[in-house]
């Protein structure tokens, strides 16, 4: 039982942490949603001014304010979108992972077990 202890480890390692990527590259996409909705409130109360009105803005204004959210925004929705693909892929390659761990693992127990038993 010692003996597999450490290959066991390993293997709830793999699984927790792939278990784990996938669920924070979920949360970044259901992040994805609410965000896209703060950004298009956020668009349309700065476009339904007046163009005159928001080119007159002083410097530092909120309005201002605001027209650099809006430039941000598209960034940080990339990266949430992005970020959460490769965690979910990256979640998925230790999975297969583990498998490959599991199958290289089995003949190595059976030829154990078949030793045992001569």
């Amino acid at each position: 039982m010692k003996s597999m202890m450490v290959p066991m480890l390993i293997l709830l390692v793999l699984v927790v942490s792939s278990i784990w990527f996938a669920l924070q590259g979920i949360n970044m996409h259901n992040r994805v949603s609410v965000e896209e909705a703060k950004f298009h409130a956020l668009q349309s109360s700065y476009f339904t001014l007046a163009k005159v009105e928001r080119e007159a803005a002083p410097t530092g204004s909120e309005l201002n304010q605001r027209l650099v959210q809006i430039q941000n925004y598209p960034s940080e929705l990339l990266r949430l979108k992005l970020v959460g693909v490769g965690k979910i892929l990256t979640g998925i390659f230790l999975s297969l992972l583990a498998i490959v761990f599991l199958l290289f693992m089995m003949p190595i127990r059976l030829a154990k077990l078949m030793k045992e038993n001569k």
